[in-house]
């Protein structure tokens, strides 16, 4: 059954509402990105709006969605378009903007300006392997290049985008990964996995990737009103642009304590911090056991207006910030409920 879905409209679709879309498609699952994208059309709901707007909002309207920097693509893109005139029609030459990749050049050159490069996914690859039985990790070149055969050949049969987004539709609701309806599925009775008995065993699996163990140490002060000290990150590619608690990536032996307190001396704080329970935290290949000390003011003791940092409530910021935030501020709470917290005067 195919799905009713925001950015799914006639052919040929408007460029810039498939780039958002499938930029929220990546690594975020379906129903996550329908209000997310809904909201961020609204908030900018042209090509032109978006690339006169600010990073940061653009950064901030991915709030929960997580990997921000392809808000920062995303931004980075609309404004290549509008400074180049125009879009670029082809694959070849949309590959050439800011974050544009192989499969997002292909999608938005086939479903906007019909173009005949196939956009082969997850879903497409899966499909794929298991209709040729074909022992090929999934993400591997031989696979892409397997699926983009397929995608041609069957649009050669019929020429027009449907038929790829078909291909993907079909990937994502029948051929699933783990529990495929291979009784609903239209290309059943030439599928070689299926014959065999086997689909579960394709693709193979990815290759995995080792993950880097990280200790940070954090410092949440906050006011009696409930506002907390977030500071502006302005380096590294993955929380750049986000607005988190003072931080700081312990090295191996480091004191997370005399961390914490040269974290609170740089925000102007030299009052008793408390140590409250780790927190979990995941980024891009990396586990990271995050070490908060917390501080409640009584009085303003941290100046209003140094450049880079505001005062903010954890549940509903007004800049954007990382899903850590909830994480930190959950965790600050239940040790505030368990008395474990002092308050500074």
């Amino acid at each position: 059954m195919r799905r009713e879905l925001p950015w799914r409209t006639g052919f040929p679709r408007d460029p810039y509402a498939v780039l958002v879309s499938e930029v929220m498609l990546q690594q975020t699952q379906v129903d996550r990105v329908v209000e997310a994208f809904r909201g961020f059309m609204n908030r900018f709901p042209s090509l032109e709006a978006l690339a006169a707007a600010p990073e940061e909002d653009a950064v901030h309207a991915f709030s929960g969605l997580g990997y921000y920097r392809r808000a920062r693509l995303l931004h980075a893109s609309a404004r290549a378009v509008v400074a180049r005139g125009g879009w670029p029609r082809s694959a070849r030459e949309l590959a050439a903007l800011p974050g544009f990749g192989p499969y997002t050049s292909a999608a938005v050159a086939a479903f906007a300006f019909a173009g005949g490069d196939p956009p082969v996914d997850g879903n497409v690859s899966r499909v794929t392997a298991r209709l040729r039985a074909l022992d090929l990790p999934m993400g591997s070149s031989a696979l892409l290049a397997a699926g983009r055969e397929l995608a041609a050949s069957l649009h050669t049969e019929s020429p027009t985008p449907e038929v790829w987004e078909a291909l993907m539709e079909l990937g994502a609701t029948v051929c699933t990964p783990a529990s495929p309806r291979c009784d609903a599925c239209p290309l059943a009775a030439s599928c070689a996995a299926l014959a065999a008995g086997t689909p579960l065993a394709y693709p193979g699996p990815r290759p995995t990737r080792s993950r880097e163990q990280q200790r940070w140490v954090a410092v949440w002060l906050q006011q009696q009103d409930g506002r907390v000290l977030l500071r502006r990150v302005d380096d590294g590619p993955l929380l750049a642009g986000l607005w988190l608690p003072p931080f700081a990536v312990l090295s191996e032996g480091a004191d997370p304590t005399s961390a914490a307190q040269a974290l609170a001396h740089e925000a102007g704080f030299a009052g008793t911090l408390s140590p409250v329970p780790a927190v979990r935290h995941g980024i891009t290949h990396r586990d990271i056991r995050v070490l908060p000390f917390v501080a409640t003011l009584s009085g303003h003791r941290v100046a209003e207006a140094m450049p880079g940092w505001s005062w903010q409530h954890p549940v509903a910021p007004a800049l954007p910030t990382s899903s850590l935030l909830g994480k930190l501020a959950a965790a600050c709470r239940e040790a505030r409920a368990r008395g474990a917290l002092d308050l500074e005067g």
